[in-house]
């Protein structure tokens, strides 16, 4: 049995608390308005002006060889549905397979001969116990049945076409990458798009649809991603006007550059969505082994030059899928993690995290029955959080820092985010030290670039740093080298300042006292090539924001 120090139970018990106080804020907060359209950059609701609308989702995988969305084994279908909206998530990204609606004899198999045929005896003993009213429902009903009980607990929902033929995804060499493959005959796929969009039709909860995910192999072309993806939005959107529009860009979702050049032209406008998908195994064994600032600026570069621009360009973009192991032991994925939220955050992106699934029916490939998710939120019991701590730090991203319609008093102000707690930096006065806390409550920061001052927003205080393992503080001196700010490193995300020792001017780092959440300075850390070092202390990230996260 693993021994724990009183020191973490605090720790653990404070960050259920936190959970608890954001699960309460976001079950009260809904979209108040249907359809949801663009406006610029911004996801908004049918308000008179249109009111920012962040999705913060979930993938719910649904595409898999059971044809059923995961965990209906585990738990009432109802009860799952409703940890949701706790979570501080508003939003699933439910996927499906394309012969779901194109092939009338899968389809109307129901769910009892699905599992049937795969051999899943104690999954429909499960499903007969916990869920017993979708067992003789036609596959195609109970995947509706999935998308009204989302409703029904006020979360929106994303159709997101996976694949063609039911399976785990992917390949280069799967055949089901590309237009033309064997199996992606582009026709059948609009066909599917516009059956699928139609069924949905006037299902308010259901507010977007994903053209496809992430088109790859050895067959992808700009001419035909052209016109075929102008196809599939063109029929989805005449067959159902209400929902936005997502549409893939290329190399597994990773690539939206070429629209610098030549956009995607559709008839209609308000309704358009690009998405883009990133993981930290994207660049091998890179998180593990590199300077971590390096390879947080090698990504976030490559986010800008393929994706991000868009936002800068007036059209939305959502990072519609990324995750990490939610175990907390991948170094990786925990130095990706930090780096990414932090892009998240700056950029105040929609995003849908994969994933809800804490085990799966079926997994192909190693047909391992029952296997366990590590990168679910869910535990394998789909009752248990799998690591609080990490969907706390999630948490801070799940609600809008900035957009048309949030606050009609506050000015644009910066928070000072750092990304390794999810937490904001905090003052009470000039004599009590710096601390993180939810970023709702953050100080209203200015910082010019020019000037290189943090200040308060309306008072003449400034930050100032004081040397090395000690807080720094705010005064009304604001000359002093101490009081002049940088964003320094290759990540740009330490602010660092100069301080005095021993008659010479030494670099130092805003830092966390992590056994109170103080804010202090200290060394910079990874400043150069070293790589075996860990910077994520003194990563930090001046957001724009006009209230303070909410």
């Amino acid at each position: 049995m693993a021994r724990f120090s009183c020191t973490k139970i605090i720790i653990i018990l404070f960050y259920v608390l936190l959970i608890s106080c954001t699960t309460l804020q976001n079950t009260k907060t809904k979209v108040k308005a249907f359809p949801l359209h663009t406006n610029g950059r911004w996801i908004v609701d049918e308000e008179e002006g249109g009111k920012r609308v962040k999705l913060a989702c979930l993938s719910w995988m649904a595409h898999g060889l059971a044809v059923v969305a995961e965990g209906l084994s585990k738990q009432p279908l109802d009860s799952i549905t409703k940890r949701i909206r706790p979570m501080g998530f508003n939003c699933i990204r439910l996927t499906w397979p394309l012969e779901l609606v194109i092939n009338e004899s899968l389809a109307s198999l129901t769910v009892k001969e699905s599992f049937n045929r795969l051999g899943l005896f104690d999954d429909i003993n499960g499903i007969q116990a916990h869920n017993p009213s979708i067992l003789d429902l036609p596959l195609i009903n109970a995947f509706q049945a999935v998308v009204k009980s989302l409703g029904d607990n006020n979360v929106m929902v994303i159709l997101d076409n996976h694949c063609t033929k039911p399976s785990m995804c992917c390949s280069e060499t799967d055949q089901n990458g590309f237009f033309g493959d064997k199996y992606f005959d582009p026709h059948v796929w609009i066909k599917g798009l516009t059956k699928m969009a139609t069924m949905f039709n006037g299902v308010t909860n259901v507010v977007a649809m994903s053209l496809r995910n992430e088109p790859r192999g050895p067959r992808s072309n700009l001419k035909d991603w052209y016109r075929y993806m102008a196809e599939g939005a063109e029929a989805v959107h005449g067959a159902n006007p209400n929902v936005l529009v997502i549409v893939s860009g290329l190399v597994w979702d990773q690539d939206l550059s070429f629209l610098k050049n030549q956009p995607l032209k559709l008839s209609f406008n308000g309704k358009l969505v690009f998405e883009v998908h990133q993981y930290s195994y994207g660049k091998g064994p890179g998180w593990q082994i590199e300077n971590p600032n390096k390879m947080c600026a090698k990504i976030l570069g490559e986010a800008m030059r393929n994706s991000s621009f868009l936002l800068e360009q007036g059209r939305p973009v959502m990072l519609s899928e990324f995750g990490v192991n939610m175990k907390g032991t991948n170094l990786g994925d925990n130095r990706f993690l930090n780096c990414y939220l932090g892009m998240l955050a700056e950029l105040d992106m929609d995003w849908a995290l994969w994933t809800l699934v804490g085990s799966y029916y079926i997994r192909n490939g190693d047909f391992i029955v029952g296997a366990e998710e590590v990168y679910g939120v869910l535990n394998e019991d789909w009752i248990r959080v799998r690591n609080a701590s990490i969907l706390h730090k999630i948490s801070a991203v799940q609600l809008p820092f900035r957009g048309p319609g949030l606050s009609s008093k506050a000015k644009q102000h910066k928070v000072i985010f750092h990304p390794l707690t999810g937490l904001c930096v905090l003052t009470k006065s000039t004599v009590d030290p710096l601390r993180l806390g939810p970023c709702s409550n953050s100080d209203h920061w200015q910082y010019k670039p020019q000037e290189k001052k943090l200040s308060i927003e309306g008072t003449l205080l400034c930050l100032k740093a004081y040397g090395e393992g000690k807080a720094p503080k705010l005064g009304r001196e604001c000359s002093s080298p101490n009081s002049t700010w940088k964003m320094v490193s290759d990540s740009k995300m330490h602010l660092s300042s100069r301080v005095n020792k021993n008659g010479s001017s030494v670099r130092v780092c805003l830092d966390v006292d992590t056994t109170n959440n103080i804010i202090v300075t200290n060394t910079c850390k990874c400043l150069t090539t070293h790589k075996s070092c860990d910077a994520e202390s003194q990563w930090f990230k001046l957001v724009d924001s006009v209230g303070g996260g909410v």
